[in-house]
């Protein structure tokens, strides 16, 4: 071999003896690893005043929005009770105004048909009373009997009906008494006879009916007197 060879072959083996005096393992150890795992220790225990602060302050202010919510809640519930009870007197005033409306409706009307049955009473005496004789009375009645006629559909229409009190027990809210007869055939307080006809309009009077009213009879307000004994009648006086 030559001494260029030799030289190749030696140096491997010097390189490999060397390369383990040239990375010492050891000193790669102990860096500034122990001292940066012992670094956050002051800071969390100077920074653990700062968190309570902040929870302290958190805290504080979920409990400043519950107040407020709370009292947003109440007053709301506060605002839901008066619009209710705007709402009823509302519909109380819509109510009593209708009402009041309605009855101011009928005492007019009331009023102006009152004037009317005047002129209704004289159409029924004059039916009832005149009889006429030839055809131009006859013809003469029937045309007024027909104005009478349509003054009573008029009537109808308007809510207008008379009473019937004949045979009804008198009542002073309908019925207005100008007689009073005795009576066998009808009951005491009994109406026997309409002497002036009422009007009623819907559920309310419009004219009372003057009536003649049933009374007892005078010899049922009388005890009969008792007929003398025969003992009396034959006793003769002593002497």
């Amino acid at each position: 071999m030559t001494e260029e060879n030799k030289e190749l072959e030696t140096q491997p083996t010097a390189e490999a003896e060397a390369a383990p005096e040239e990375v010492p393992a050891p000193e790669s150890e102990p860096t500034v690893a122990p001292e940066a795992e012992a670094s956050p220790e002051p800071k969390t225990a100077n920074s653990e005043p700062g968190n309570h602060e902040a929870v302290a302050a958190l805290m504080m202010a979920k409990e400043a929005l519950e107040a407020e919510r709370e009292a947003t809640m109440a007053q709301l519930e506060d605002i839901k009770g008066q619009y209710a009870r705007l709402a009823a007197d509302f519909d109380n005033f819509r109510k009593r105004t209708a009402k009041e409306k309605d009855d101011l409706e009928t005492q007019v009307k009331a009023s102006v048909l009152k004037e009317l049955l005047t002129v209704v009473d004289n159409f029924e005496r004059a039916r009832s009373q005149v009889n006429p004789q030839g055809e131009e009375a006859k013809t003469i009645h029937k045309s007024y009997q027909s104005i009478y006629k349509q003054m009573v559909d008029s009537f109808k229409r308007l809510g207008v009906a008379p009473m019937r009190p004949e045979g009804q027990p008198f009542d002073p809210n309908l019925h207005e008494a100008v007689m009073r007869e005795a009576s066998r055939e009808h009951p005491e307080d009994t109406v026997i006879e309409e002497l002036m006809r009422g009007y009623m309009l819907g559920d309310r009077v419009l004219r009372h009916s003057m009536v003649k009213v049933a009374a007892a009879p005078e010899d049922d307000e009388e005890a009969p007197a008792e007929p003398p004994s025969e003992e009396s009648d034959n006793t003769e006086p002593e002497t």
